[in-house]
């Protein structure tokens, strides 16, 4: 048997690691965003409570690889060449799909992934079965596939979106009635009971999805199966009981619940999910293996269809690798903070999507039909029912939801999946999870008028995502399928690098485009100054160089260094609206000492707002003029703007160092060199506007000159506000607390 089966072996293994590492990088917010969104404790205690998940669920795991092997294709009827290609496409597909997946910060589910890339890569081989026998037609093509289990898929999509999100507004709107958001006194009198039946319903899921696969025939457990509502009851009873007394010791139970909920979910997706991401790799060894012994790397794999469960050993080494990637993978919080934000209770700040009209339209529906209702409800009713919704954050955490939100979220999602899982219906964890979480944020009334089209234009395009999984998923595999199984050797060489450096780019050498504000997440107010400190800094000094860059590229007419220019100024441009958009969390941290803080914070984001919109607007112009091939600048007009670039350069460097030490004595010079420079820029417009009335100056150069030259001015108007306001910033944090003139 050649060598490159054994490579393909080893390419499989390594691909299973990455696979390990995106597919755990996607799924984890399924069984941590209620723990962190609440708060219930620190990430340490999350994280190792869903560790200890973890572990126990791999071990008690049955590892049957099912799906991997014959759940989408009849291997009886593919040589082991073929199946070791589909194989290699299906691995080379998902891991791609999760890891854009999780670079964009959408979740998805992993088993979706799998068997639509397993259903696309067995549909290119098959095609290139059937294309290479004469006797065969496109009708042969159903003898290959199992397309029964991909339309199931489907269905589970839409059967989760539905009934998740349903279940969770209603179950959280009476959870809501019943506590309020001012809670305390009710839950001391009868948490122990709500607690209690949302332990039951966690337990309930651990038992019958979670450890399934050694319970499925335990005797005690088709007992309680068989009495199921009077073993619920009695569930409900012990652990209400045992939640009464424990509350009575001072002792959260809220924390205690949502912390058995994460580690319920991490039980089941190890106990489940895990196969997902190792099956085709080990089902690949197994094939190989087999074909060893023989030496025959044309015998039908029909041995296949036997369901043979992975060895324990691998099944642990990949729980561990789960467990790596729960504790430092960066694109799991990534994810996480996409449900975190369309889940919030608080209305301010940036919304990390915009409005579109299929929002906008269900918003102003919505309002149609609450007039409706306010005109039908009686006035004392509807005010009783908005005092229970009336927000406070009596938790004193700052989380984004309440522990109340938090129970409700895990409880059901875990009680709509048990009962699935019991009923045979297809729903899909990820999915399960995350519309019960968004139905439960509407409940609540998060979803304001002032977030609302922003938060379903994201859930619209999570669950638009989650179809897109499925056909990108099919595509993806179905192209490289049919290269592999063609291309041979030279193929699966090239996309072997391909994937290997989409990878290593990806997650090693990716430039982090986001924004300070996004990725420091200042909590305290001296946070918050040396953030904004380092931005202002970074931004100006980025500004010095797009301004100059973009003058010499217009006299030179480098198209190409223009181009990179507008990438680079609108970059620094959306950063710098990203932290304007975010200014009410932030002003209420700093209004916390002094009113007069805050207002000169605002100063400064406005002017580096500002500041940066100008020189968007000379780099866009700039770019346009030579992409449209037009006459580039005369020399007279070069010599004008390099007189004028010297000045700015000259007015940024000061200002950049003041910046950067914190001393602003040289202010006034600033100053100086800034009134010299408008005099200069009014001098070359006039010169622009003889050379015009005497016809020496072609039309779209002199629109170019011209729109250069305002904004410059512009520009270097705002960066001397800038600098003045931070330095009042930074003089008012540490003297009086007067105001500064």
């Amino acid at each position: 048997m050649s060598e490159i089966y054994t490579v393909i072996v080893g390419i499989l293994g390594i691909l299973a690691i990455s696979g390990l590492f995106v597919g755990v990088t996607n799924d984890a917010v399924n069984f941590l965003n209620s723990a962190i969104g609440s708060k219930a404790a620190s990430m340490k205690v999350i994280l190792t409570v869903a560790s200890v998940g973890i572990i126990i669920g791999v071990v008690t795991s049955s590892g049957m690889m099912e799906v991997a092997r014959s759940g989408m294709f009849n291997p009886g009827l593919f040589t082991f060449h073929e199946v070791m290609m589909l194989y290699l496409g299906v691995m080379f597909a998902n891991v791609i799909l999760l890891d854009l997946y999780n670079s964009w910060g959408l979740p998805t589910s992993t088993t979706v992934s799998l068997i639509f890339c397993l259903l696309g890569a067995a549909i290119a081989v098959s095609i290139y079965k059937i294309s290479n026998d004469p006797a065969q037609g496109v009708s042969s093509l159903g003898q290959y596939i199992n397309t029964s289990r991909a339309m199931g898929i489907v269905s589970a999509i839409l059967l989760s979106v539905v009934i998740a999100f349903t279940c969770g507004t209603l179950v959280m709107y009476i959870s809501r009635m019943i506590f309020s958001f001012r809670y305390t006194a009710v839950f001391r009198r009868y948490g122990s009971l709500w607690c209690g039946a949302s332990l039951t319903a966690i337990v309930y899921f651990a038992v019958f999805k979670g450890l399934k696969s050694i319970l499925a025939h335990n005797t005690f457990v088709q007992l309680i199966d068989s009495h199921l509502p009077t073993a619920l009851f009695i569930c409900w009873v012990v652990c209400s009981l045992l939640l009464f007394f424990i509350q009575r010791f001072k002792i959260n139970i809220l924390r205690i619940t949502i912390l058995s909920g994460t580690f319920a979910l991490a039980l089941a997706f190890a106990g489940n999910d895990l196969v997902n991401f190792i099956g085709v790799p080990v089902a690949g060894f197994d094939a190989y293996s087999i074909a060893r012994e023989t030496g025959d790397t044309q015998m039908l794999m029909g041995a296949l269809n036997e369901n043979v469960p992975a060895n324990f050993l691998i099944l642990l080494a990949a729980g561990v690798l789960m467990i790596l990637t729960l504790w430092t993978s960066k694109k799991a919080m990534h994810v996480s903070e996409t449900e975190l934000s369309l889940s919030a209770q608080d209305d301010g700040g940036q919304q990390q999507y915009g409005s579109s009209v299929f929002s906008r339209t269900i918003v102003r529906a919505a309002l149609n039909v609450s007039a409706g209702v306010e005109r039908v409800v009686p006035k004392h009713l509807r005010e009783a029912i908005s005092r229970r919704f009336e927000y406070e954050d009596v938790e004193h955490s700052g989380a984004p939801y309440d522990m109340i939100r938090a129970t409700v979220n895990l409880t059901t999602s875990a009680l709509l999946i048990a009962m699935a899982t019991s009923l045979k219906l297809p729903l899909s964890t990820t999915y399960v999870c995350f519309m019960v979480a968004m139905g439960s944020s509407l409940a609540d009334r998060a979803w304001g008028r002032e977030s609302a089209v922003y938060r379903i234009s994201g859930v619209m395009t999570v669950v638009a995502g989650w179809f897109v999984t499925a056909l990108g998923g099919f595509l993806i595999a179905f192209v490289v399928g049919l290269a592999l199984i063609y291309g041979g050797t030279p193929v699966f060489i090239v996309i072997t690098l391909l994937c290997g450096w989409m990878l290593v780019h990806s997650n090693f050498l990716k430039k982090n485009k986001e924004s300070n504000i996004v990725k420091e997440q200042a909590e305290t107010k001296e946070d918050i100054i040396a953030n904004l400190r380092d931005e202002v800094c970074r931004t100006m000094e980025c500004a010095t160089k797009i301004y100059d860059r973009t003058l010499i590229a217009v006299f030179k007419e480098n198209r190409k260094v223009l181009r990179d220019m507008v990438k680079e100024s609108n970059d620094l441009f959306y950063q710098s609206r990203e932290r304007k958009y975010s200014l009410l969390p932030t002003l209420k941290k700093l209004q916390g000492g002094d009113v007069n803080t805050a207002h000169y914070y605002v100063q400064v984001v406005d002017y580096l707002n500002e500041m940066t919109k100008a020189l968007m607007h000379i780099t866009r112009p700039a770019f346009e003029h030579i992409d449209n091939n037009h006459e580039g600048l005369s020399k007279e007009q070069a010599k004008d703007l390099m007189a004028i670039n010297d000045d700015v350069e000259s007015i940024y460097r000061h200002i950049n160092l003041m910046l950067r030490d914190g001393d602003f004595s040289e202010i006034e010079t600033v100053l100086t060199m800034r009134d010299q420079l408008f005099e200069s820029i009014a001098d070359a417009i006039k010169s622009e506007l003889t050379r015009i009335n005497e016809a020496r100056s072609n039309t779209k150069a002199s629109m170019l000159y011209l729109t250069i030259l305002t904004e410059t001015k512009n520009m270097v108007l705002q960066s001397r506000n800038l600098l003045k306001s931070q330095q009042y910033f930074l003089k008012h944090l540490t003297g009086p607390k007067t105001w500064i003139k």
